[in-house]
């Protein structure tokens, strides 16, 4: 049990950093992620090495996520805590208004290139990782990760730039 507590401790901010991307939600996110912990905890053996812990819990967190999803209710819930999220009084209003615009345009994203996105792009891990921790194929991945940027960057009128 003490190592249990040892490996949540060095993974606990990766994982809730990835689920608040994901979610949009601080507080759904962190109940999300104690959830996740308690669930590793329980398949836990199912952890053959192959990757990183990280990585395996993190792809326990997105299945929990996804189940929650699901409920009604919980998106209600989720979508209620956005409106509200009390971060965005502290920022400068040009930031604030960015942060935002971001999570709006990461919303109508759909879930697998939402979470592909929150891996890769905001937890930096490698298309692999992002791959085994969704349960998604590397292409798929790969593939999320190129249009899902390109509708992030039309939804927040970013141009970008193409090689010649």
């Amino acid at each position: 049990m003490r190592a249990f507590g040892v490996l949540v401790d060095a993974n606990h901010a990766a994982v809730r950093a990835f689920l608040r991307r994901l979610v949009g939600s601080y507080a759904d996110a962190d109940d999300i992620a104690q959830e996740a912990f308690a669930r590793t905890w329980e398949v836990l053996d199912r952890f053959d090495g192959s990757s990183r812990l990280r990585t395996f819990i993190c792809g326990v967190a997105f299945q929990y996520w996804r189940r929650a999803r699901r409920s009604s209710m919980r998106r209600q819930a989720r979508e209620d805590a956005y409106a509200a999220d009390a971060e965005t009084e502290t920022e400068q209003p040009a930031h604030a208004a960015a942060r935002l615009a971001l999570r709006r345009a990461m919303e109508e994203l759909p879930e697998d290139q939402r979470a592909v996105l929150a891996l890769c792009l905001g937890q930096e891990f490698t298309h692999a990782e992002a791959a085994e921790a969704l349960g998604l194929p590397l292409g798929t991945v790969k593939s999320h990760v190129a249009r899902g940027r390109a509708r992030l960057q039309a939804a927040l009128g970013v141009a970008t730039e193409h090689a010649t």
